[in-house]
């Protein structure tokens, strides 16, 4: 199907994006499993708990704050897919990107609900689950889209000054094509940087871009069409899903089995995630494994 290295799309961090009321505390009441001390699996000491403990870094649409409460595209699935597992409640720890897997291994939370790209590194440090969004990259530009800017190589070429998240993974690519690219800690602050004149383009996730532009109407700004990035003439396709401790197999197996049940199904998939924006587009290809994204090879 592909061939080359996949990498994918990071840009988990925590994030105070305008409109939708994201905060960057923790939800009350929230303490985590101890998988060292506590008897029995970690699927079994949460569903005799009754609730699942997730750390998420606030990037809308994938797990956010909003009037208060957890939600995004990742909690919708969690919340389907643990309560199938005998957990009804999920409740969030909201913490920086790269917080997330240090504050899993160090037990503050069960699993990361970040739609976390899958990539060999992050590999040898935690599970991953099967993929849950497929990635694709946009650009937010000023309104007009005064330098004709259409990908990353556009970018590259033009000059322009550009803006990416700290830890996402356009930040890589703007390194591997030679741009000097200013970071920022927020898909906010990207955005604030093009609107105030600071930046020219700002790149990331089209699924989050777009989500900004809808829930900041009176932005002067507008978002291109979503492309798979490319590096060397290598398409750079990539994946999120869930992270679990190394120790979790089988929480992670169970999770799979029921998120499989999910993404077989367009229907039932989009009734989940697409009220986050999320279409058809997102699914993830059944033939793009985390197994072919842990080892970087398609």
């Amino acid at each position: 199907m592909r061939a080359g290295l996949f990498r994918s799309t990071a840009g988990k961090v925590a994030a105070g994006i305008a409109g939708i009321g994201l905060v960057g505390a923790s939800l009350a009441g929230c303490t985590s499993v101890d998988t060292e001390g506590g008897s029995g699996s970690t699927l079994e000491q949460l569903r005799e708990r009754g609730s699942v403990t997730v750390g998420f870094a606030g990037e809308a649409p994938y797990s956010f704050m909003k009037d208060g409460e957890l939600t995004g595209a990742t909690v919708a699935l969690h919340r389907e897919i643990f309560k199938n597992l005998g957990i009804d409640e999920v409740q969030g720890v909201a913490t920086d990107f790269g917080a997330l897997i240090p504050g899993l291994q160090a037990g503050r939370f069960d699993v990361v609900s970040a739609g976390m790209s899958i990539l060999p590194q992050r590999c040898e440090q935690a599970l991953f689950s099967e993929p849950e969004f497929n990635y694709t990259t946009a650009l937010m530009v000023p309104q007009g889209n005064p330098r004709g800017l259409t990908d990353m190589q556009s970018v590259a070429e033009s000059g322009v000054r550009m803006t990416v998240m700290t830890g996402a993974i356009e930040a890589d690519y703007a390194a591997d094509l030679g741009i000097d690219a200013t970071q920022v800690a927020s898909p906010q602050d990207g955005m604030d940087a093009v609107v105030n004149g600071r930046a020219d383009v700002f790149a990331l996730t089209g699924i989050s871009l777009n989500w900004m532009k809808r829930n900041n109407e009176g932005a002067p700004v507008e978002v291109t069409e979503s492309f798979v990035a490319e590096i060397n003439g290598v398409p750079q396709v990539g994946a999120g899903g869930t992270v679990f401790r190394k120790e979790d197999t089988a929480l992670r197996d169970a999770y799979n089995e029921e998120l499989a049940k999910i993404t077989s199904d367009v229907d039932k998939y989009l009734s989940i995630v697409g009220d986050f924006g999320f279409t058809e587009a997102e699914l993830p290809d059944p033939e793009l494994t985390t197994q072919m994204l842990c080892e970087g090879v398609g």
